[in-house]
């Protein structure tokens, strides 16, 4: 079993790299990627866990870019997590994630909450500070009935408490990844709500596959991206995007699995040169 989309505590999922692996292993998946937030922190410990398991581990990260002025994620598959540009990359979004989560505690105090960063750090643990360990504290504090409460209410996009992030484009996102030895496919397009227009428009910045099965895409949703994936000649993915359930209690581990053809097909997109240098 194939699942191409998972988290750990390295950024805001629920388990510790052993913890997940060990899931994974219950769940008898024999490939995984993690592909945390904006880092590749975890993976050292995902490998040692791995082998442990007979499992194979695919070294990943999920980018947060823009394409237009939509937020979308771009999962990088079989990276080099010794690639320089992707450690650069890393260490400056951990700055300003941070600040951001700074701006958003202001807000949240505002509104009239006791919340502190010593709070959101608490849960965050040693991972690169998101969004998702904010709202935690609201449900930890009871203040809301889960994570979806604390995004619909506070902080989603134009909620009181969100805060503008730095903004990668989805071309470089996509050469960050190519340039790290990766492949590019673009998460749960379904969720993120994504055009036709703008999957063409990461087409031609070099997109490699498309993530059609997603836990959180009904067949319909589905069968669309499985027919623009065939279309655009992108390689349809699948992942479960599993974080645990006290973030996310729906998305279950192997739920999304990917077909062998489809994954051999993914790795045989593996960049074999050095593409363009990226921006800035």
């Amino acid at each position: 079993m194939i699942d191409l989309h998972s988290h750990t505590t390295a950024s805001d999922g629920q388990y510790t790299p052993d913890e997940l692996l060990q899931l994974a292993a219950d769940a008898g998946i024999t490939t995984l990627a993690v592909t945390d937030h904006d880092t590749v922190a975890g993976l050292d410990a995902c490998d040692v866990a791995a082998s442990r398991h007979s499992i194979r581990l695919i070294p990943g990260i999920e980018v947060s870019a823009f394409v237009g002025k939509k937020e979308v994620h771009v999962l990088g598959h079989f990276v080099d997590r010794a690639n320089p540009k992707l450690s650069q990359f890393a260490d400056a979004l951990r700055i300003e994630r941070e600040k951001r989560m700074v701006l958003m505690v202001a807000k949240v105090q505002a509104l009239g909450f006791p919340i502190t960063m010593e709070h959101v750090k608490a849960i965050a643990g040693d991972a690169h500070l998101g969004r998702p360990h904010l709202a935690r504290v609201f449900v930890e504090g009871h203040w809301c009935i889960d994570t979806k409460e604390a995004f619909d209410r506070f902080l989603g996009d134009g909620k009181p408490a969100a805060a503008p992030r730095f903004e990668v484009t989805s071309a470089d996102a996509i050469a960050l990844i190519h340039q790290a030895g990766g492949t590019a496919t673009l998460a749960h397009p379904g969720t993120s709500k994504v055009q036709r227009f703008e999957l063409d428009q990461m087409k031609r910045e070099g997109l490699d596959g498309l993530e059609a099965n997603h836990s959180d895409h009904p067949q319909h949703v589905r069968e669309r991206f499985l027919k623009w994936a065939a279309e655009l000649d992108l390689v349809p993915t699948s992942g479960s995007d599993f974080h645990g359930e006290k973030v996310a209690p729906d998305r279950k581990l192997g739920t999304a699995a990917m077909a062998p053809e489809s994954f051999a097909a993914l790795e045989a997109r593996r960049p074999a040169f050095i593409p363009r240098e990226v921006e800035g």
